[in-house]
């Protein structure tokens, strides 16, 4: 009898959970599945990741966790060569949550997918560009600086650059 009752208040419990914990726990149990414990991804549940990710932020807008996780979607397109998405993502978070803390970050994100990911050189850019007038004193600010002093110089262009700049580098002891 004890077991029935255990049984069942497991039963009421589960049924009782609001939609969000529901969301919730099905972003834990796919990210599960994405990332093992190595590190690698499993390239098969990284859309449905991103898609738990998208649902939560548009069915709890006002949740805090909403740009944090459009923020992780923005991080797993990006990571997993799909740089439209990401791109999407990152604009969604500068739209819809721009006073969320890593809006900024998001912002320099999208002009790295542009460079690195899409090779449009033209859009990092202005992005870097419009990223160091919004937020000069951001921890970024840097990045975008060096990003766009680099800008289009192939691996080889940027070793003789760093070969100049630092010739005691090279120096044999």
């Amino acid at each position: 009898m004890k077991y029935i009752a255990l049984i069942l208040s497991i039963i009421y419990v589960s049924s009782c959970s609001s939609p969000r914990e529901k969301e919730l726990e099905h972003i834990k149990s796919v990210e599960q599945k994405t990332f093992s414990e190595s590190g690698l991804v499993e390239p098969a549940y990284v859309d449905e990741l991103i898609d738990a990710y998208e649902s939560f932020a548009r069915n709890f807008p006002n949740d805090t966790l909403a740009p944090d996780y459009l923020f992780k979607a923005g991080d797993v397109a990006m990571n997993t060569n799909r740089s439209n998405k990401a791109i999407g993502l990152y604009d969604k978070i500068i739209t819809d949550f721009s006073t969320y803390r890593k809006a900024p970050e998001a912002l320099f994100l999208k002009g790295y997918v542009y460079e690195n990911n899409l090779g449009r050189l033209d859009k990092a850019k202005s992005i870097y560009e419009e990223f160091l007038q919004k937020y000069p004193e951001n921890e970024f600010a840097d990045d975008a600086e060096v990003s766009l002093k680099y800008l289009g110089k192939s691996p080889e262009e940027l070793i003789e650059i760093f070969q100049q700049n630092n010739p005691d580098t090279l120096k044999k002891e």
